[in-house]
C-alpha cells in the first residue's frame, strides 16, 4: 500500500494513449515519476512530451505486453530511469469480437495473449521488485464492465476480462501481507481507441481482426465509447481507488442495477439446487473452497 506518492514510480502499460495516459497523467499531478509502456514507441514518446509540458517527469518505453521478455526489458528500463517501481498498471488491451464460431484462432491468441497473458506478465515481473526496496506498492489490472457482464458477440473480450477479476481477487489476499495493495479497474464506456485496437495488433497473430463486433452492434458500441467518459476523470477515478486501498474500482454507478440483475439470476441458481430432488441425496459435503465461510 501507499500512502505518500511524490517521489515515488508509476508504470502504466498501453501508456500512450486513453486510459493509460488518464492514469498516467493523474499519478504525475500526485508527484510521482511516470513511465509510459506502450507498443506503440511514437506514441509513447509524443506523450511523454505532453506530460512534460505539465511538469510531470515521465519516460517512454517500447513494450509488447504479450512478450514477457520484453516487458521484463521495459521494467529494467524503468529501474534504470528511476531506480524503484512503485505502482503498475497492467492496462494495455484489444478488443475483438463476433458471432459464435466465427473468430479465427489467432484472434483468440491475440486477445488472450494480450488482455490475460499481459497482466500475468506484469505482475510476475514486478512483484519481486517491489517486494525488494520494501517502501509498498500497488498494482492496478485493468478489466472491464465486460469483466462482470457479458454481452452476446463480446464473449472473447468479456472471457479476458472476467479472468482479470478473478485474478485480482485472489492476487490481493496473497498481496497484503506484503504490504502491496491492489485494484480491478471496470471502466464503463471511456472515451479509448479500442475501437481501433487492429492498429497495433503484432505480426505474428496474422491479419488484423474486423474490430469488438460487427454489424448494428459495432455502431452501437462506437457511438457508446464516443459519449464515454474523459480518459483523465478515469484516471483521477484510479488515483482515488489506490490512495483509499479499494479492490473494485468501477467508473460508472448506473452499471449497478445491471450487475444486480446478474447476482439475482445466480442467486435463483442457487436456489434451484437448493430445491433439487438430485442434491437431497447427498449426506456429506466436501469443504468449501479455503477461506470461504464452512457454514454447513
Amino acid at each position: 500500500m501507499i500512502s505518500d506518492f511524490c517521489g515515488k514510480t508509476a508504470f502504466v502499460t498501453g501508456g500512450a494513449s486513453g486510459i493509460g495516459l488518464g492514469m498516467a497523467r493523474a499519478f504525475g499531478r500526485a508527484g510521482m515519476n511516470v513511465v509510459l509502456a506502450d507498443i506503440e514507441e511514437k506514441a509513447a514518446t509524443a506523450a511523454v512530451e505532453r506530460l512534460a509540458a505539465e511538469q510531470i517527469k515521465a519516460k517512454a518505453v517500447q513494450c509488447d505486453v504479450a512478450d514477457r521478455n520484453a516487458v521484463r526489458n521495459a521494467a529494467l528500463e524503468a529501474v534504470a530511469a528511476f531506480g524503484k517501481v512503485h505502482v503498475v498498471c497492467n492496462n494495455a488491451g484489444v478488443g475483438v469480437g463476433g458471432e459464435v464460431g466465427t473468430l479465427r484462432e489467432k484472434d483468440w491468441d491475440w486477445i488472450i495473449d494480450v488482455n490475460l497473458k499481459g497482466v500475468v506478465y506484469g505482475t510476475e515481473t514486478f512483484l519481486p521488485l517491489i517486494r525488494s526496496h520494501g517502501e509498498g506498492g500497488h498494482f492496478v489490472n485493468t478489466a472491464s464492465m465486460a469483466g462482470l457482464l457479458s454481452g452476446p458477440g463480446m464473449e472473447p473480450y468479456s472471457a479476458t476480462k472476467y479472468a482479470v477479476v478473478a485474478m485480482s481477487e485472489g492476487w490481493v489476499q496473497q498481496l497484503a501481507p506484503m504490504g502491496i495493495g491492489l485494484s480491478v479497474l471496470c471502466p464503463g464506456f471511456v472515451r479509448t481507441r479500442i475501437g481501433e485496437s487492429s492498429r497495433t495488433r503484432q505480426d505474428r497473430y496474422g491479419p488484423s481482426a474486423s474490430g469488438v463486433t460487427t454489424g448494428d452492434r459495432a455502431t452501437q458500441m462506437a457511438q457508446a465509447i464516443e459519449a464515454g467518459l474523459d480518459p483523465d476523470v478515469v484516471g483521477q477515478r484510479v488515483f482515488e481507488a489506490v490512495r483509499d486501498n479499494n479492490l473494485y474500482i468501477f467508473t460508472d454507478p448506473r452499471f449497478r442495477d445491471l450487475v444486480e440483475m446478474r447476482f439475482a439470476a445466480i442467486r435463483a441458481g442457487f436456489d434451484q439446487a437448493a430445491a433439487s430432488e438430485a442434491l437431497k441425496s447427498v449426506k456429506s459435503w466436501a469443504p468449501l473452497m479455503p477461506g470461504a465461510p464452512q457454514d454447513q
